[in-house]
């Protein structure tokens, strides 16, 4: 657990010392909320009716910031060959590395929904709804993108691409959350049937994932 724990902290100190990928994913969180009155319109009925899908998909191209330079960085300074190598299971480097980049931007938007949401007439229970479902949800994401990010390791610029192949993935995540946070809020349909649904997708991707993202790291550096 020792290098994982190291791997994890010096992920995360570099993640503050780039500028802090909480606050870009954060204010990124914010300038997409803040636009969506100007697009659809100021009604409050309609602003509390598409609320909870807009923090989501808003929270879903937040968590695709960063994610690109999630595995570069390492195959830039040899990092990488030495994770390949080493006696630590790379299926757990990459787990830590997608612990610490959901730690870093992950968590931070969740904690920000309910305060962006407020600007999108939401009410306390839809604020609640939007929360719990982003911390159950966004983890799915951040793992689904280390995917995305392992095939284009080494593509230059290849942020574009890995956008491409991993928001068809993020689909089941983006519906099943908004439709938690939707019944979260008073819909016709359980809260416990999408939630659980959301929960089984975040720990289906924790049991697979890595091990599909460590085999395309491995494949790119044969």
């Amino acid at each position: 657990m020792k290098p994982l724990l190291a791997l994890f902290r010096r992920d995360m100190q570099i993640a503050r010392r780039i500028g802090g990928s909480a606050t870009l994913g954060v204010v990124f969180f914010l300038v997409l909320v803040s636009i969506v009155p100007f697009a659809v319109g100021p009604d409050p009925n309609l602003l509390a009716r598409i609320g909870p899908a807009m923090l989501w998909i808003a929270a879903l191209l937040a968590t695709l910031l960063g994610l690109d330079r999630l595995f570069q960085a390492d195959a830039e300074d040899g990092s990488l060959d030495l994770f390949c190598l080493g006696e630590t299971p790379l299926e757990l480097v990459v787990a830590a590395k997608c612990a610490a980049h959901w730690v870093a931007t992950g968590l931070p938007l969740a904690l920000a929904a309910p305060f962006l949401g407020l600007m999108l007439q939401q009410e306390a229970a839809a604020l609640a709804g939007v929360t719990v479902t982003l911390l159950a949800g966004t983890p799915a994401l951040t793992l689904i993108g280390a995917i995305g990010a392992a095939a284009t390791v080494t593509l230059r610029r290849g942020g574009l691409l890995m956008a491409l192949l991993v928001l068809p993935l993020t689909i089941p995540v983006l519906i099943f959350g908004v439709a938690a946070a939707e019944a979260a809020a008073g819909g016709t349909v359980p809260f416990s049937a999408p939630f659980s649904i959301l929960c089984a997708i975040s720990l289906a991707s924790l049991a697979l994932c890595p091990f599909a993202a460590a085999a395309a790291l491995r494949h790119v550096g044969e």
